[in-house]
């Protein structure tokens, strides 16, 4: 039998996003396992109501407010399968916080994920995005996901081709809305070698060999950089890097290198990755504030809320960003955030 959870009106969302933007809710429900889960589905489907599917609201901009039903992913699961001499399988529920397994996992002195600490939301949330830092994106130890399939109402299992990652993108971002993911499995190793390679890293941990470090070492220098580079949304509303870092071709790297001879950039299998940050800077937006919204002033890519701006006042500011960076540079940003733009308050 499905279970039933309480399905909830008018629900103010402000706290439920990172940005503090003001929205609500016109259904809000909170689903704690898989049943729960297709209950709040069958409800919503019944109704020609639309789903908005919620985890820990830091990747996502509400533009307005949200006419259908908000499920509020709280199914909690952290447990080791297969653990089989230096490996072993971390499973989540897609609504564990995704910080507190990744220190969960380092303190038992599991390697794999401790590059992604303190990167906020949820375990389910986190291969839709596949979410990547210093050196690592969460498909290098993916094992697989478990998701309702909202066409057959299935429980499936997506391996990690199936889910096909690519920087910032998956399978989730390119069908959207038809997996709800419910649980993630990684593969995490206790001998696998670190990932060190980026500066901030190597420059943190200084003249430390690899063979004295352990995971939870690499964690909590992640953490101080991102700290100290990255306000904390607890006390400045925002959505960590608001615009995806830009691939180009070799051709076009190579031409703007010669009119920018400072421009960043790191070399990939299909082009250039440029810096998103660099550009953003190199356009005069590093600590650019209006009265409402602004731009970080310790990094370009963060977008804040400072003084109870709306989500539109966030698209706005990002729509001039991006356009002024297209002007000078040739150059089209990606936002990183999803928006959120249901049919207007009645």
């Amino acid at each position: 039998m499905k279970q039933k959870p309480e399905i909830r009106e008018n629900v103010e969302l402000e706290a439920l996003n990172t940005l503090h933007v003001a929205a609500r809710a016109r259904f809000y429900v909170e689903v704690e396992s898989a049943a729960e889960l297709a209950t709040a589905l069958d409800w919503v489907a019944s109704r020609h109501h639309e789903p908005l599917i919620l985890g820990g609201g830091s990747n996502l901009v509400f533009a307005r407010d949200f006419q259908g039903l908000v499920i509020r992913m709280a199914i909690r699961a952290r447990r080791w399968e297969r653990v089989v001499d230096h490996r072993a399988t971390l499973v989540l529920g897609a609504g564990e916080n995704w910080h507190e397994a990744v220190l969960y996992a380092a303190r038992a002195g599991y390697r794999g994920i401790e590059n992604l600490a303190l990167i906020p939301g949820t375990a389910g949330a986190a291969p839709v995005q596949n979410i990547g830092a210093y050196g690592v994106e969460l498909c290098d130890c993916l094992e697989s996901v478990r998701a309702l399939d909202r066409i057959t109402g299935e429980l499936v299992t997506l391996d990690n081709a199936e889910c096909r990652f690519a920087y910032r993108d998956s399978l989730f971002k390119h069908t959207p809305g038809r997996f709800v993911i419910t649980e993630i499995r990684l593969s995490l190793s206790r001998n696998k070698p670190l990932t060190l390679g980026y500066r901030d890293l190597r420059e943190y941990l200084g003249d430390t060999p690899e063979s004295e470090l352990d995971p939870l070492d690499v964690a909590e220098a992640v953490m101080a950089i991102r700290r100290r580079k990255l306000p904390d949304p607890a006390i400045i509303p925002n959505a960590g890097s608001f615009f995806k870092n830009p691939v180009v071709d070799t051709v076009q790297f190579e031409a703007l290198r010669t009119r920018h001879p400072d421009i960043v950039g790191y070399p990939q299998e299909h082009g250039v990755k440029l810096a998103a940050a660099w550009l953003i800077d190199q356009c005069g937006w590093k600590g650019f504030r209006n009265a409402r919204v602004g731009v970080h002033n310790r990094q370009a890519l963060v977008l804040i809320n400072h003084s109870g701006g709306r989500g539109s006042d966030i698209l706005a500011l990002a729509e001039e960003i991006r356009r002024s960076v297209e002007t000078r540079f040739g150059v089209i940003l990606e936002m990183e955030p999803g928006i959120v733009a249901g049919s207007e308050s009645p």
